[in-house]
Order: structure tokens, then C-alpha cells, then sequence
């Protein structure tokens, strides 16, 4: 018997750098270092539906030759297996652990009710944020963990720190480039304050995969950009913390409500990047006042107030530097692969 197999989108011989990518291979080398390549085994559920339907057989077969599963689907996987996995639980000594990536599963679960008995049979499910929590245990789950999201990440020394105490202030988004990250609106919030000031306070660099519905807007927007703000394409995981550290500060406008911990959060805090990012649910989790700034969910005005601020008082931003540096350190993987280690069957 294998101590743990782990079910996810490891899109094997592929380049992806998807929030949901980069976990399950984060989760899945920490076991293996933790617990030997020969007792890991790993099940891709990445190729359409084909691959899914090869990867729900795999998970079934592993749940009687591994002591452990450990699955990390995103909306339409879990509703697919999460309920099978709970059925063969009957019958296995295998233990269910569930890795829930981003914010999303209580919202999900409001009306499938089918879905929410299957995973309260799950031995643990593990999820990013407090608020998260709370919100599942008020729906009648006694097996959640609390777990938040982790990278593996070179964590700069304060003597390695980019400074900068004159405009123009280089910012930067790194995510998803799509109309719910807040793209458009850190576009506009930049423009509106140079507007302002008749100069460049600010530059704007675009990190991240275009969304494919909105690469045809992406094209034309950029086509009207001023020379400051630019789309500088994809940076593989394992360079965020040299591409961030040049900048002044991460700018996070996003409109998901239910982010869970984003994982480009993580990289500004290795990088010494303070964030200026609107409250999401779960925001106060990872955002707080000694690494970064907080507005409103979905208040351009207030977005655009905390950059005219930041512009006339530099040392808002650079006074909270080290404590990012501080802060990454909660997101190592050697440090929370502890929680999901200490719950397994051995």
C-alpha cells in the first residue's frame, strides 16, 4: 500500500501557470520530499473529458491500493468526484482528503445539496481562509481544516529590497488577464491619477495568461493605452520573485468576491511588494495594514483615492517592505504541508 495518492491538474508535458496548476504540483512535491517519490503517486486529471472520466478510475483503483487520497478539483471535478469518492469510501480504508483551491466551495454548495453530504463524508477538507471556515461549519461540516495557500518561493533579505522614493512608481497586476481580475480598472486608476498630475506618477505592467473570451478586448484596449502601460506576457512561477521585486507595489482590483488566497499575493510578499488590493471576502486573511492597503470591493473611486495618496506619500508604501518579507514566510510550503501530513493515515 502507497502512504497517498494526489488527484489534480498537474497538466503533465504542458506549461500552465493557473492558480489551480501550481498548487496541486506544489502540494504533491511537498509530499514527496516529505514522504519518498516511492510512496506518492500522482493522477492528472488535465485533457478534457476523456482524461477526466481515466482520472475518476484511477482515483477509485488508488482508493484501495493507497492508505490516503488526496483530490484538488476545481468547480466541475469536485462535482463529479466528489460524490463518487465518498460512495467507495464504504467500502476502502482509504481516508478522503479534499484541498480546496480558492474561496468558492460554500457558494457551490448552497444549492447542491447532494454535493455537501458527499464531501461531509470526507475525512478533512482543507481550505484557504478563516472566513471559509466558518462558512462551511455553519453549513453542518465538522471536518474542515483550516489551510492556507502555499508556494515555494526564494524569499528576499531586506538588503535585496528595490526601493523607490520618486515618481514615476512602477506598479504591476499579476494574474489572469480578464475583466473580473480588475484589469480595466487598474488600467483606468493609473491613467486617471497621471491625468491628474499632467505627468507619469505611475507606470503599469500587465503580467499574466489572457483569458481566451477576452482576448479580443485585450487587443483592442491596448490598442488606445498610453506609452506607461503595457501587457509584458506570462513569467513561469519559479521567476515571480525576480520579475516583482523591481516594482513599487502589486495592484489587486479583483471582482471574485470568493478569492480564495491568491498565490500572486504570496509572490509580492517574497518580493518585498506591499499590495493595494479591494476587500474581497477573505482579503483581511492575508491583507492587512502592515503589508499593503485595503478598498472597498468594487469602489474604483476609492482605488483610484489610495493611489493619489500613495503618490503624494511614497513612504506608505515603503515602510511596510520588510513586513512582507515577514509575512511570506507563513506561506512556505516546508511550513503548512505540515497540516495536511499530520492528518494523514500512516
Amino acid at each position: 500500500m502507497r502512504k497517498v495518492a494526489v488527484c489534480g491538474h498537474f497538466g503533465f508535458g504542458k506549461t500552465l501557470l493557473n492558480g489551480q496548476t501550481i498548487k496541486t504540483k506544489v502540494i504533491a512535491t511537498e509530499l514527496i520530499e516529505k514522504l519518498g517519490s516511492d510512496d506518492v503517486m500522482t493522477i492528472d486529471t488535465h485533457g478534457g473529458l476523456l482524461r477526466l472520466v481515466c482520472s475518476i478510475i484511477s482515483s477509485v483503483t488508488a482508493m484501495f491500493t493507497c492508505w490516503n487520497m488526496v483530490i484538488l478539483p476545481a468547480h466541475n471535478g469536485v462535482r463529479v468526484l466528489g460524490p463518487i469518492l465518498a460512495f467507495f469510501r464504504m467500502f476502502s480504508r482509504c481516508k478522503l482528503h479534499y484541498v480546496v483551491i480558492g474561496g468558492w466551495l460554500p457558494q457551490l454548495l448552497g444549492d447542491k445539496p447532494y454535493l455537501a453530504r458527499a464531501l461531509k463524508k470526507f475525512d478533512a477538507i482543507y481550505v484557504e481562509t478563516t472566513i471559509m471556515r466558518k462558512r462551511l461549519e455553519e453549513m453542518g461540516f465538522d471536518n474542515v481544516v483550516f489551510m492556507p495557500n502555499c508556494k515555494k518561493l526564494d524569499i528576499l533579505s531586506n538588503s535585496e529590497l528595490t526601493c523607490y522614493d520618486t515618481a514615476p512608481f512602477p506598479l504591476c497586476t499579476f494574474s489572469r488577464v480578464m475583466e473580473e481580475k480588475g484589469i480595466e480598472d487598474a488600467v483606468d486608476a493609473v491613467m486617471q491619477i497621471n491625468q491628474r498630475y499632467g505627468k507619469t506618477m505611475y507606470t503599469l505592467d500587465i503580467y499574466g495568461p489572457v483569458d481566451p473570451a477576452y482576448k479580443e478586448r485585450f487587443d483592442s484596449l491596448q490598442e488606445a493605452w498610453p506609452a506607461y502601460i503595457r501587457y509584458r506576457g506570462c513569467v513561469e512561477f519559479d521567476k515571480s520573485v525576480d520579475v516583482l521585486k523591481n516594482y513599487f507595489a502589486l495592484l489587486f482590483p479583483t471582482h471574485f468576491f470568493t478569492e480564495g488566497i491568491p498565490g500572486s499575493i504570496i509572490d509580492a510578499y517574497a518580493a518585498g511588494v506591499p499590495v493595494i488590493s479591494a476587500q474581497w471576502e477573505s482579503c483581511q486573511d492575508i491583507v492587512d495594514q502592515t503589508t499593503g492597503f485595503r478598498f472597498p470591493f468594487n469602489d474604483q473611486r476609492a482605488f483610484v483615492q489610495h493611489l493619489e495618496k500613495i503618490a503624494k506619500d511614497p513612504n506608505a508604501v515603503l515602510e511596510k517592505k520588510t513586513a512582507c518579507l515577514a509575512k511570506a514566510a507563513d506561506y512556505l510550503p516546508c511550513n503548512v504541508i505540515n497540516i495536511l501530513i499530520n492528518n494523514l493515515k500512516q
